[in-house]
């Protein structure tokens, strides 16, 4: 790996009328805008560097993003958005390893842990895989806060150790490098007190200009949909997901989406010690079927894109016999050790960090057996939430052991005095709070529900 730096920044002075290369202002940028007018990669290069530079002011810059978000823009101009961003900061280099780099995306939901199955299994499968992510907010968990849950696990690596460890063990799950695309830092911290994050063409740029800036060669787009995701509808999610693969596919890079609902969580584990328990399961083969079958849904794309399987079922058959060999949780131990945590974990999750309170959330609806026919994924994101497993601001603590276990699912069926759930909490008081919530997010009904199935929609060449 290699560091390279962007292009360079064109100087200009402070004042709004500060001109672009091509002899444009702010004001005019932002003019031509608000009138439906597109701008050329020369101007949004000039932008996106005068910005992180400090030279254009962000009164200008908000007024050029809510012009943006009402006026859109065309797939040129978001292509040419994306590398202008890219341009601010390094892109990091793999060509000198024997094979493809792979990275991969999420838009984010409840119980999203699929990185932590993905990462050690593609590495196992022989594919340099450098997956650089976030930390929660709000209802959706981080993996980062995951991967903290392990004792001494460090998710801040220099890009020297990114590369010393990739060429030693295949792979490596940190944190965003500051490095990297500080275009995107400023314009989102602005995006989130104007009103403007829910623009399509800002969201799939500031999301592929990180994928591009961390040079993988490949990559792969979970978009989700439903009322856990921030997209609420399929519609919307593939429009997304369309976006961003032709951006990925205009930069010269191999990118397919896939389309997966988020009205229920993804796995049983909601909160960090117990999505990352849960993680270990399915490398181990024995965790939640619709988790293993996401992950290996992504995996079979990241496989194809890399050139490394002929057809989408030898990708799976490959993939299934690592998981089922062990190979892929020991790479994850051999993955903890490299970062600094603690890889006994993986032989014995009880090691993680556990919850003093532990108490069922139980049916109590009659003398039938009835059906799981919701289970609200936003409802049960906001009891972890409560429960200290997510953060509400950026700087709020969180506590890895408290969280949610679903011992129920969408079409299962419930006996009397049955549990439905499990709250891990700090105290009897939170526990009680979050079983009430809990009690809200399922709806029971006594005709058969049928088991959702797990076909995705793809989206890419």
């Amino acid at each position: 790996m290699s560091v390279e730096k962007g292009g360079d920044r064109a100087s200009a002075p402070r004042s709004g009328e500060a001109e672009t290369g091509a002899g444009t202002s702010m004001v005019e940028l932002i003019e031509r805008k608000k009138r439906g007018g597109a701008l050329s990669a020369e101007d949004l290069t000039w932008l996106c560097g005068e910005y992180t530079a400090g030279r254009v002011p962000d009164y200008q810059v908000s007024a050029w993003l809510m012009a943006v978000c009402w006026r859109g823009m065309g797939e040129a101009e978001t292509l040419a958005l994306t590398r202008g961003m890219v341009a601010t900061g390094a892109t990091l280099d793999w060509s000198h390893l024997p094979r493809p780099a792979v990275d991969k995306h999420s838009t984010g939901g409840v119980g999203d842990k699929t990185s932590l199955v993905l990462v050690p299994l593609l590495a196992a499968a022989g594919l340099p895989f450098v997956k650089m992510s976030g930390r929660g907010l709000g209802h959706t968990g981080g993996t980062l806060d995951k991967l903290e849950s392990i004792p001494g696990f460090r998710v801040g690596l220099s890009p020297g150790e990114m590369r010393a460890q990739v060429e030693r063990i295949g792979c490596a799950l940190v944190g965003q490098s500051p490095e990297l695309v500080p275009a995107d830092g400023q314009l989102y911290a602005l995006r989130d007190v104007t009103a403007t994050v829910d623009c399509l063409p800002l969201i799939a740029a500031s999301i592929m200009s990180k994928k591009l800036a961390g040079g993988a060669g490949a990559i792969v787009l979970d978009v989700k949909y439903g009322a856990g995701a921030f997209m609420r509808d399929a519609a919307a999610a593939r429009e997304l997901a369309g976006a961003m693969v032709r951006i990925g596919e205009g930069a010269g890079r191999r990118v397919r989406a896939v389309l997966s609902p988020m009205d229920e969580p993804l796995g049983k584990a909601v909160g960090n010690a117990l999505e990352v328990r849960e993680a270990i399961e399915c490398l181990r083969g024995s965790g939640p079927a619709d988790l293993w079958a996401l992950a290996l849904e992504l995996g079979v794309h990241l496989l194809l894109l890399a050139g490394e399987a002929e057809d989408a079922y030898s990708a799976r058959t490959r993939l299934t016999q690592i998981r089922d060999s062990g190979a892929a949780a020991q790479r994850f131990a051999e993955l903890i050790a490299a970062q600094g945590g603690d890889p006994a974990v993986v032989e014995s999750p009880q090691r993680l960090a556990q919850a003093p309170v532990v108490i069922p959330v139980t049916f109590a609806g009659g003398a039938e057996q009835q059906w799981v026919a919701v289970v609200e994924a936003r409802t049960v994101g906001d009891a972890a939430l409560e429960l200290g497993a997510g953060r509400r601001t950026k700087t709020d603590p969180i506590d890895p052991s408290v969280g949610i276990r679903l011992r129920k699912k969408i079409g299962d069926r419930v006996e009397p005095g049955e549990p439905l759930a499990e709250i891990h909490a700090r105290t009897e008081d939170e526990a009680r709070a979050a079983e009430r919530r809990m009690l809200e997010a399922y709806h029971l009904q006594r005709d058969l529900v049928p088991t959702p199935g797990s076909g995705y929609e793809v989206v890419g060449s």
